[in-house]
Formats: C-alpha cells, sequence, structure tokens
C-alpha cells in the first residue's frame, strides 16, 4: 500500500533531489539504474495505517501521514548519517558518500518539506492539526538530534538528559505516527492520545534496542560496523547507564571515553556491561514495552489491528538482544 504512494511523492522531486531520494531508499542505484536494495523496515508508516484500522479501519484515509511520516524519517536518517560521518547504511555506501555531504543535506531537507506538503493536501478536516502536528515532531526530531551530538563533546551526560535526546530523536516520531493514524482514521481525542503515548513509549523501547545494537549488534543485521557508536564515543543509553553506575568498570570507561586513542571495542563494549549498562538497557526496553501495552489496553481498539500493533512492538524491542 505504501510503496507506490511514496515513489509518487518522491517523484514530484526535481532533478538530481529526487535521484538522491530514491538512491537513499534503496530504490536504484546511484545512476537510477534499478536495484533491489532494503528500503527499511516501514515501522513508521505501519504504525499509521495500523493506529487508522484500529480506531474506525479508515485506512486509505490515512495514506498520506503514513507517506509523510517515512518522509520525515528518511531526511532524518540521510542528516545523521553525514553527523554520524556513517559510510554504511543497510548494507550499501550512505547518500553522502555517493553524491557528498551538501547534497544530502539539502536532499534530506526536501523530503522533509515534501512531508508536509503531502499531509497539508489531504482532504480530510484533520489535516491542519496533523500538519501542525508534524512540524512539531519535526522541531522535537531536531532537538533531540542535536543533544545527540552535543553530547559527544561532553564527559559526563545524566540519564535524564539522555532520556529527553531520546524523547526528541526517536519517541516523538513514533508516537505521532500513532497520532496521525488514529486522527485520520477518526478516533475520538482519548483514542488518539493513548495511541500516540502507545507510539511514545514504544519509541522509548526502540531506542534503548537500536542502541543495543549500536554496541552488539551483527553487522549483518545492522548494516553497521560492529562497535560503530563506541569507536565515535557516542553516549548512548547503555554507555551512559554505565558512566553513572558508580562501578570500577564504569569509571574505566569513563577513562576510555576520555581518552585521545582509538578505542578498543571488544575492551569497551565489555566496560559496558560489567558497568551493567546493557542489562539495564534490557530492562528498560522491556519496561517500556509493558508501557506501550498498557496505552493499547485503554484505547479501545478493533481486534485485529491491536493485534498487529503488539507483533509491531515485540517486532521492535526483539530485535536481536
Amino acid at each position: 500500500m505504501l510503496d507506490p504512494r511514496l515513489r509518487a511523492a518522491v517523484d514530484r522531486l526535481p532533478g538530481m533531489l529526487r535521484r538522491i531520494a530514491g538512491y537513499h531508499l534503496g530504490w536504484w542505484d546511484a545512476d537510477e539504474r534499478p536495484v533491489a536494495a532494503s528500503p527499511g523496515k516501514a515501522i513508521r508508516p505501519a504504525l499509521v495505517l495500523l493506529a487508522a484500522e484500529a480506531v474506525e479501519d479508515r485506512v486509505d484515509e490515512a495514506m498520506p501521514a503514513a507517506v509523510a511520516v517515512e518522509l520525515v524519517h528518511n531526511f532524518s536518517l540521510l542528516h545523521d548519517d553525514v553527523m554520524d560521518v556513517d559510510r554504511m547504511r543497510r548494507n550499501r555506501p550512505t547518500a553522502w558518500t555517493v553524491f557528498g555531504v551538501s547534497q544530502a543535506i539539502i536532499a534530506g531537507d526536501a523530503m522533509a518539506s515534501l512531508a508536509s506538503a503531502v499531509l497539508s493536501e489531504s482532504a480530510g478536516p484533520w489535516a491542519a492539526s496533523a500538519v501542525r502536528w508534524l512540524n512539531d515532531c519535526v522541531v522535537d526530531l531536531c532537538d533531540g538530534q542535536f543533544l545527540d551530538v552535543a553530547f559527544e563533546q561532553l564527559d559526563r551526560v545524566d540519564l535524564a538528559e539522555c532520556l529527553r535526546m531520546v524523547h526528541g530523536k526517536t519517541s516523538a516520531l513514533l508516537g505521532v505516527s500513532c497520532a496521525l493514524g488514529a486522527l485520520a482514521g477518526g478516533g475520538t481525542p482519548r483514542q488518539v492520545e493513548l495511541l500516540r503515548q502507545f507510539g511514545y513509549h514504544l519509541g522509548l523501547a526502540f531506542q534503548l534496542v537500536d542502541d543495543l545494537l549500536g554496541i552488539w549488534g551483527d553487522p549483518a543485521v545492522t548494516g553497521k560496523p560492529v562497535g560503530a557508536d563506541l569507536v565515535r564515543r557516542k553516549k548512548s543509553l547503555p554507555v551512559v547507564a554505565a558512566l553513572a553506575s558508580g562501578t570500577a568498570a564504569g569509571d574505566e570507561l569513563a577513562r576510555t571515553y576520555r581518552a585521545d586513542t582509538p578505542v578498543d571495542v571488544a575492551r569497551t563494549s565489555e566496560l559496558v556491561e560489567l558497568a551493567g549498562g546493557r542489562k539495564w538497557a534490557e530492562t528498560r526496553a522491556d519496561e517500556e514495552l509493558a508501557h506501550a501495552m498498557a496505552c493499547l489496553d485503554y484505547a479501545n481498539c478493533a481486534p485485529r489491528a491491536r493485534g498487529y500493533l503488539v507483533e509491531v512492538a515485540n517486532l521492535v524491542v526483539r530485535r536481536n538482544h
């Protein structure tokens, strides 16, 4: 359902902006020859459509919102790859390594603008609210990404600061995806808010698992080198929990992060685990999933859609950690 509409939206971009967006989305190579690369998991648009089905089963009316959140997500990934100097995504070279840094940033900007355009053209009476919510979410996302980059320059970051960063970087978009689906699907204000909270807690769980995979993930699954976050001395949630542990391993980890020498990935990941960072993140991910399920229980969802939302939530949290 999503793919033809997403392609139609991207086709509206001019020239090289379209080419870069389609390359990033895995549709073609740098010369626009079709390829069978991974387009990503499409979790956010899936949440939009399932939330619409969960309230009044008006899925087609929610399709512009599904396209919009996928465009916003990929705008953020294009920028994220530049800021993190990631050379691989989904097991292929990132867009900035192929087309250039400036070009990738501009293509990302165009995708964000296109998302608002797609949503504003929706026929429903909810379109104005939806555009406002999406734009507010983009501001939250940028705030979260700003904090994520800023943390790399700090010796210490407390968990409260780190969780605020995750709220913007990840939870806000998953929350608004569910809210937009429920809104477009004709849900009550209570259903819209409960599904927003479902997505918000799912977003926290998602980021916790993503951070775990950034340290211990299989490159064949993640598409990134093992320990990539540690090499960049990234203040991910497991690392921040380990640094705050007050343990000898946590103190050694702090010294490793401050040192002006290459990171020993094997030893550093061991330190995060010894200091309790891995266990804390796994436990907190399970807790956030439980909070998400509680919100779903109160939202009075249609049984079939609820079942699929549970499946998506479990997929997010059980990703090889």
